[in-house]
């Protein structure tokens, strides 16, 4: 699985929000992407999911991108009310994942995530760390899905590692996951970031083994 984004670019009323902009990010790999908050970084985040055009550009990937794909915290787009309890939200994720979300369904998910004493808790007063671990385990459960992006995860906190590793652990378990930055500064970033605007990006890091490969086959169609 590979998801590419080949100089996609993001227009408003009033001007450029995102220059153009490639990112390549494959199974089992995580990649950053930093650029200045606002509208055109969430607006390359759901172009790459498939759920946006762009300007110009395109986004090459499965034949079923918006279906293997889930926008983890986008603002204005998958961002919960955070007038809700934990437990309304945790619901409503989870019978968009098509999974039981009745709930006493909704009990047992919040007590094997350890969030069991926080049910009634205002959604927006959860500890930063807390919202992006529970949602973005919502969301890489449901079925089929390969592409996570995290949206600004930095917006909420200063931790950079409280988010960086939960990314990697998502990336561990063979998805393709990718962050957008947009306060963290570059410096204190956990490996050197694609940039917005740039064509040319550094490597994604692995984060999964790399498949074994086949074993060749002679002429005669036995295994060398």
């Amino acid at each position: 699985m590979q998801v590419h984004a080949d100089r996609v670019s993001v227009t408003g009323p009033h001007g450029t929000l995102l220059p153009p902009t490639s990112l390549t990010v494959a199974a089992g790999q995580l990649a950053v992407l930093h650029g200045e908050p606002g509208a055109g970084l969430t607006a390359f985040g759901l172009a790459l999911a498939g759920r946006f055009k762009p300007a110009t550009g395109t986004v090459t990937g499965p034949s079923k991108l918006r279906e293997v794909s889930a926008v983890v915290d986008a603002p204005g787009v998958s961002e919960p009310d955070g007038a809700l309890s934990l437990s309304v939200v945790v619901g409503e994720e989870l019978a968009l994942a098509r999974r039981p979300s009745a709930k006493e369904d909704v009990r047992r998910w919040l007590a094997a995530n350890d969030v069991g004493p926080f049910a009634d808790t205002r959604f927006e007063n959860l500890a930063p760390v807390v919202r992006t671990r529970l949602l973005t385990a919502l969301a890489a459960s449901r079925k089929g899905v390969e592409l996570l992006v995290l949206d600004t995860p930095d917006r909420h906190t200063s931790d950079v590692e409280s988010w960086s590793s939960l990314a990697v652990e998502h990336a561990e378990r063979g998805l393709a996951v990718v962050v957008l930055s947009a306060t963290t500064p570059v410096s204190a970033l956990p490996f050197t970031p694609a940039v917005a605007g740039e064509l040319t990006q550094p490597e994604p890091r692995q984060c999964a083994p790399l498949p074994e490969p086949e074993p060749e086959e002679d002429p005669e169609g036995e295994e060398q």
